[in-house]
């Protein structure tokens, strides 16, 4: 029994060493796989026309994160006040922004933290304002979405992009990213390093 315990202690000792680096850069990968492009294509929506679209947001922004408000407005994004404007303006930055920072893996912590936030509120968006009558359950045996149900899936999705997000902000971004490029180079400390990759 000892030496089949050694054999076992040994095996997946090996594993969690090599998952140490390993697991930030797959869940930087999946991010990139699963949700870059979804984000991506979001935010696009919502930015303006021209050259400064990206400062005057497109009613499709307005109609995405304040629906009641827009229905209010009769879909005239000129009727709501400065606040709709800055929190829209946000909303579409960090949409662009977040995302690339943890593709790229610079400030990644940072990022996952800031979509974390940006996943809840989205998913507040989702419930409340735009009316999705439920926010699914767990432990209910259902696990897709159901449009007829409108968000019956809602909690078991997001509850899966903020446990990926968290993998990013408790490991890091990997060996393979810019923090651990900018640590290599500006890390005097060994701890400091060790933290920030």
């Amino acid at each position: 029994m000892r030496a089949l315990l050694s054999l076992h202690n040994a095996i997946f000792g090996l594993v969690e060493r090599v998952g140490d680096w390993l697991l930030p850069m797959i869940a930087r990968f999946l991010f990139l796989a699963i949700f870059f492009v979804y984000f991506w294509k979001s935010a696009m929506t919502k930015l303006g026309d021209g050259f400064f679209g990206f400062l005057f947001p497109s009613d499709g922004a307005y109609i995405q994160m304040f629906p009641r408000a827009m229905e209010a407005a009769g879909y005239d994004s000129s009727q709501l006040g400065v606040f709709y404007w800055a929190v829209a303006v946000a909303g579409t930055w960090a949409e662009i922004i977040l995302p690339i920072l943890i593709v790229v893996g610079l400030f990644t912590r940072i990022a996952a933290v800031g979509m974390i936030g940006f996943v809840t509120v989205q998913s507040l968006t989702d419930v409340y304002a735009a009316g999705h009558s439920k926010w699914g359950h767990w432990f209910d045996n259902v696990v897709e979405y159901d449009p007829a149900i409108k968000g019956v899936g809602l909690l078991d999705d997001r509850s899966l992009w903020v446990f990926l997000l968290l993998v990013i902000v408790i490991k890091g971004a990997g060996a393979i990213s810019l923090d651990a490029i900018l640590c290599r180079i500006y890390c005097r400390d060994k701890s400091l390093e060790t933290e920030m990759a």
